[in-house]
């Protein structure tokens, strides 16, 4: 991951700031940066949204298709994860890009795996042989420190703009099944994401703990704390990272911590969500790819 290198008076000055619940760019512990998000971009596709995060660039793109149900679940669809890191910063060149795609995939299969994430079920066009399977593309533009908090915000809102085309299943008389697509572009299902979780990430500094951490601040940060909290306040995973180790009570207060501003997360994401949503077509496009 790309990090920077400070001095030991820098890092003072940082530690002793969250000390005093005053960060250097002026925020508390509890509080985000200013984040942009915008949907349906790239128009190849089933669903997208890009997210900016300060200096952390990301673009998810969503592709449906069909495929064949896993044998353990006959009568759901699936999600795979594909992330590339090819960001402008020189340590996330080669493998150390490559090992960080395939942690954060890894990471978005943990979060995606709690059963009411999403409705598989709805993806199933006919059990045991046809569903939807939607391949999540996480492209990491630029990586200005908590990508997994922006990629997760960025997965949710495309999520919510994929649509997937409706099918009819026809059975001839000889019993040969066959499958007819929807003419319509409007014809389409849309996916509940109310369940859908996103990552609160915890940096531990001195004897406390912040979100949305800075490339500066997790220079400071030994232990980190991902937890992915439902709308409801719910914790469906966790996930520690860093050399540095938690003790229990740090590690519950940051669960608390979590859950109350992964709620408040939630309820942002989804107001931009439906406020864009509502404009339709007649939306200004301010994204890149505008």
């Amino acid at each position: 991951m790309a990090s920077v290198v400070l001095s030991e008076a820098e890092k003072l000055y940082i530690v002793h700031g969250v000390q005093e619940d005053l960060r250097v760019d002026g925020r508390g512990c509890e509080d985000y940066r200013c984040a942009e998000v915008e949907t349906d971009v790239v128009s190849n596709t089933s669903g997208s949204a890009r997210v900016k995060l300060v200096e952390t660039d990301i673009l998810v793109g969503i592709k449906a298709e069909m495929g064949t149900p896993k044998l353990e679940k006959p009568d759901e669809g699936y999600l795979e994860f594909f992330v590339d890191c090819s960001s402008n910063s020189p340590e996330l060149e080669g493998r150390g890009g490559e090992e960080l795609g395939i942690d954060i995939a890894n990471t978005l299969y943990r979060v995606f795996s709690c059963e009411n994430s999403v409705d598989l079920k709805s993806l199933c066009i006919n059990p045991k042989e046809h569903c939807w399977v939607l391949y999540v593309d996480v492209l990491l533009l630029e990586c200005g420190g908590n990508i997994f908090d922006a990629i997760s915000i960025a997965v949710k809102a495309a999520l919510f703009n994929t649509r997937i085309p409706k099918v009819r299943v026809l059975e001839d008389e000889e019993g040969t099944k066959e499958i007819e697509l929807s003419d319509d572009p409007y014809d389409c299902i849309r996916l509940n994401v109310d369940e859908v979780p996103c990552i609160v990430t915890l940096s531990k500094i001195g004897y406390r703990h912040v979100v949305d951490a800075t490339l500066q601040e997790e220079a400071c940060s030994l232990a980190s704390l991902l937890i992915s909290v439902t709308s409801k306040g719910a914790i469906t995973s966790m996930k520690k990272v860093g050399k540095g180790s938690l003790d229990p009570e740090s590690i519950f207060e940051m669960m608390e911590t979590g859950q109350r501003v992964g709620k408040s997360l939630h309820i942002a994401l989804q107001k931009i969500l439906d406020e864009e949503e509502n404009l339709g077509t007649s939306r200004p496009k301010v994204g890149f790819l505008g």
